[in-house]
């Protein structure tokens, strides 16, 4: 793409850049990672332009960057079983992110917790927030490991369940 003296980088920035740091996460960066790739991503921006035609168009062109600064620290990581995985979620971002960047499943998902019970919401918050195992999981909530896991994986499929019909047309 050719250079775009009009291009206002901060309010490229402003408009992509949670959705390019959302997308680093799903393709699997922990926080800080996403973080410096979507640093790396806008500084690629300043030294190659590009044609700005439209958001669906720009968003496109900022993922694939994204995509690319990704697998370039991967190999410098020695993690090439990624490749894959990246192509594979280009199409699941594609299918389920739309125009908002994933605003609308970050909402969905927002309202579908606050559905669950406290139970439900404590299991979730000691599994993935606290990286508690399922016998911690179990002895908090004063459950077996079995039923543990059973509660994880109903709330889990409740969840699931309640964002899908949210993010129907």
């Amino acid at each position: 793409m050719a250079a775009d003296p009009d291009i206002n980088l901060k309010e490229l920035v402003e408009t992509h850049q949670a959705g390019i740091w959302r997308y680093l996460r799903l393709l699997g960066c922990d926080p800080q990672k996403a973080d410096d790739l979507t640093q790396e991503v806008f500084l690629g921006v300043l030294k190659r332009p590009f044609d700005n035609y439209d958001f669906r168009a720009t968003a496109a062109y900022l993922r694939n960057a994204a995509r690319m600064v990704f697998l370039t620290s991967l190999r410098t990581e020695a993690r090439r079983n990624a490749v894959i995985y990246a192509d594979a979620v280009e199409v699941v971002w594609e299918a389920g992110a739309g125009k908002d960047e994933g605003d609308a499943q970050l909402d969905a998902l927002e309202h579908c917790l606050g559905e669950l019970d406290e139970r439900e919401r404590r299991a979730l918050e000691l599994r993935y927030r606290s990286d508690a195992s399922r016998e911690e999981i179990a002895a908090a909530l004063e459950l077996s490991i079995d039923g543990a896991k059973n509660l994880l994986q109903r709330t889990k499929d409740k969840l699931r369940l309640c964002i899908s019909r949210r993010m129907k047309p």
